[in-house]
């Protein structure tokens, strides 16, 4: 029996074709606010861009979202209904999952049996491995990705093809709200296009995806709204055709903070020069990576 706490929203904006709204959201852990007023509104087929640098809050929000935490202030609509969450389950009952940056995926399991991980499919006294066997290849082929030998441990794929193995229980498991967290720092720029690949998939397919990134050419490459959190509060809440992806990114790196260091650096004494130290014969080496600093003209 869920335990959500639920109350019909009547006349809220975009309540109708939104899945997921989130009206001045706050999360305080006693007198430390880790997110304060943050709003959101998640629509089926877009790709709603979630970003910010380490500590800017984004991991709280996705607890909150995911069911691990309770916000403290605010309101969480989900397809209509005022919503808190109790637990995790209860999230993925409503349609919310979460594909956190370690997968959740067993390296030394199938890739069959990491698809139904925590779901299995039972067939009498044991499980029905040739079934679930038949729907992870068939759901793995809707996200065009094809992996000959299911029985292969996970912890043997790319990590391209492990990011879609994650996202592709998810949408079988009755997603309707994909979280995305971080799912591209670890990767190379090849896997980081095919994990691409498959975001812009699921927003086509119609499902709301929240991408949780701190790379502002990945989020602009598929991203539909574009939010950014600085220390637990949005400093940028805008659209794509309201801005370029040099606003995004200078918003991103915080342009005034790079005002003043680019200043700041410009104070500095141009003649100070650095220069790799060279070795001659009979000196005792440098630690490695050791510079000396040569005081104007390194030529006097």
């Amino acid at each position: 029996m869920s335990t959500a706490v639920e109350t019909e929203a009547h006349g809220s904006p975009g309540a109708a074709d939104s899945l997921l709204v989130m009206e001045d959201v706050g999360k305080s852990y006693g007198n430390v606010d880790a997110l304060r007023g943050v709003s959101m509104d998640v629509r089926g087929g877009e790709v709603t861009c979630v970003l910010g640098d380490n500590g800017a809050g984004k991991s709280t929000l996705i607890k909150i979202i995911a069911g691990l935490h309770a916000h403290t202030s605010g309101t969480m609509r989900v397809e209509g209904k005022e919503t808190v969450f109790s637990s995790p389950r209860e999230a993925q009952g409503r349609g919310i999952a979460t594909v956190y940056q370690d997968l959740a995926l067993a390296p030394l399991m199938s890739v069959w049996r990491n698809f139904f991980l925590g779901n299995e499919m039972r067939s009498g006294f044991g499980m029905n491995i040739a079934e679930m066997k038949r729907i992870a290849g068939e759901e793995l082929q809707k996200m065009g990705i094809v992996i000959p030998d299911l029985d292969r441990p996970v912890g043997a794929l790319s990590g391209g093809q492990r990011q879609c193995i994650a996202i592709a229980r998810a949408i079988y498991f009755g997603a309707k709200v994909v979280i995305l967290d971080e799912p591209t720092a670890a990767l190379g720029v090849k896997q980081s296009g095919v994990v691409l690949k498959y975001i812009s998939k699921m927003r086509d397919s119609g499902l709301g995806v929240v991408f949780i990134t701190h790379n502002p050419h990945h989020a602009y490459l598929v991203g539909n709204h574009f939010i950014i959190l600085k220390l637990g509060r949005v400093v940028l809440d805008a659209h794509r055709n309201e801005l370029t992806l040099d606003q995004l990114t200078a918003e991103m790196a915080g342009g005034q903070e790079l005002a003043e260091l680019s200043h700041e650096l410009g104070d500095l004494h141009p003649e100070r020069v650095v220069e790799p130290h060279t070795v001659q014969p009979g000196d005792v080496a440098p630690p490695t990576g050791a510079m000396r600093i040569v005081q104007g003209n390194p030529d006097n």
